[in-house]
């Protein structure tokens, strides 16, 4: 599987908007679930930011909050202190979101899950996605107002440069994220 916002998005970071449409609210349809009706809402976001020209959009919860990206979790760093948007904000609880928290912790970074306004994001120093196959993106811009400097922090490097050595395997998995498949796959597969 290629990576889902591009090998470029990993190195450069990607340009976002903040969506139209809200995150599916916890009394509506269970937000903690990956269903396949979740997923509407989601490509509602995606497809809104594709039309006005962005690589990703961003949801806000009905209460006005950041939730995620259309498939990815959100990171924010301001003043050196990670933030994250906590699940009642309807998120995702993400796998690859769980193994950043962990990282930033072990590295000595402050985290904090607590809801974060909209503002934030243009405010923010870094912002980057997490996800399965987004794995550590940086986000350049929200809604063309450039995010730091417009390229990928130091916070956001640095969690993207440990994360991708351990899933890559070119440093020890103490975690038991990796699982070793002995499987011959024929050439061209």
């Amino acid at each position: 599987m290629g990576k889902y916002l591009g090998d470029e998005a990993l190195r450069n970071g990607v340009d976002v908007c903040v969506s139209s449409w809200q995150r599916i609210a916890p009394n509506t349809l269970p937000t903690m679930a990956k269903a396949a009706a979740n997923y509407m809402n989601s490509q509602l976001v995606k497809m809104e930011a594709i039309t006005n020209g962005y690589t990703e959009g961003i949801s806000l919860d009905t209460s006005g909050h950041v939730s995620e990206g259309s498939g990815e979790n959100i990171f924010v760093i301001k003043d050196g202190k990670i933030y994250t948007p906590p699940f009642s904000a309807s998120v995702l609880p993400g796998i690859t979101r769980d193994s950043v928290v962990t990282l930033a912790l072990e590295m000595g970074y402050a985290l904090t899950e607590q809801n974060l306004s909209r503002e934030l994001l243009y405010i923010a120093d870094e912002v980057f996605f997490t996800g399965t196959a987004a794995e550590i993106t940086p986000i350049r811009s929200v809604d063309r107002i450039l995010v730091g400097k417009g390229k990928p922090g130091p916070v956001t490097r640095a969690l993207q440069d440990r994360f991708l050595s351990i899933v890559q395997g070119q440093a020890e998995d103490k975690y038991g994220w990796l699982t070793l498949c002995n499987q011959t796959v024929a050439a061209g597969h």
